[in-house]
């Protein structure tokens, strides 16, 4: 697996990561019972807690690729092979 293949396949971890784990946690202005006030959502968190989030997603990134690092480099799945064109 060279460079780019592995910074891309890290990074489409890391945002699948991060949508996993933006929701975890978080409470609204609507369930605080906290009025917005005019134009303001009522379902935009109070607190989002972002920099926890992205510390948290990239560890779990990062444990992720590990683990599919050594898969991959030591052949412990088998992929199917692909046919070329000739």
């Amino acid at each position: 697996m060279g460079p780019f293949t592995s910074v891309a396949i890290f990074l489409t971890i890391w945002w699948t990561v991060l949508f996993v784990v933006l929701p975890l946690g978080v409470t609204s202005h609507a369930e605080a019972g906290i009025d917005k006030g005019d134009g303001g959502d009522p379902g935009a968190p109070v607190d989002p807690m972002l920099k926890k989030k992205f510390i948290t997603t990239t560890i779990v990134a990062v444990i992720l690729f590990a683990i599919l690092w050594v898969v991959i480099r030591f052949g412990l799945v088998s992929l199917p092979d692909l046919p070329s064109r000739h």
